[in-house]
């Protein structure tokens, strides 16, 4: 019987803080780097529960998903394998502390994000802050 080989599928969460701040973490683990908060989702779970859950356990924020933005899925956006990842908009209050796979959390001004991200978190990150200036969302 053939062996089928799917992506995995992740969430991640772009995280509105008042101030006009978009939370990021530095990772624990390979690869290394500021990213969004996220990660894999549990069998059984859906999308939306596991971005709250991944939140929390990196950051000790409490999020209110508010849309779904897009799903990425290049098959090089993760350099360990294959994920499709359903980003979410959420918004919290307070501040964030890195927990769990997360070295550390901390807010950005969305003026002021950096530069190197993993993953493919840059282009999610530009590609929302298109859609907060035009309130277009990216092209498929």
């Amino acid at each position: 019987m053939a062996q089928f080989k799917n992506p995995v599928p992740t969430v991640d969460c772009i995280i509105e803080l008042p101030g006009d701040r978009i939370v990021l973490v530095h990772r624990k683990n390979p690869p290394l780097g500021w990213a969004l908060p996220g990660g894999f989702v549990d069998e059984g779970e859906r999308l939306d529960v596991a971005a709250v859950r991944e939140v929390k356990e990196e950051t000790g924020l409490d999020v209110e998903l508010v849309e779904q933005f897009f799903t990425y899925s290049d098959p090089n956006r993760d350099p360990r394998k294959h994920t499709l990842s359903t980003v979410y908009i959420g918004r919290a209050k307070g501040e964030p502390v890195g927990a769990d796979d997360a070295a550390e959390a901390k807010a950005f001004p969305v003026d002021a994000l950096p530069r190197e991200l993993c993953f493919d978190h840059g282009t999610i990150l530009a590609d929302y802050l298109a859609y907060k200036r035009t309130g277009q969302r990216r092209k498929l």
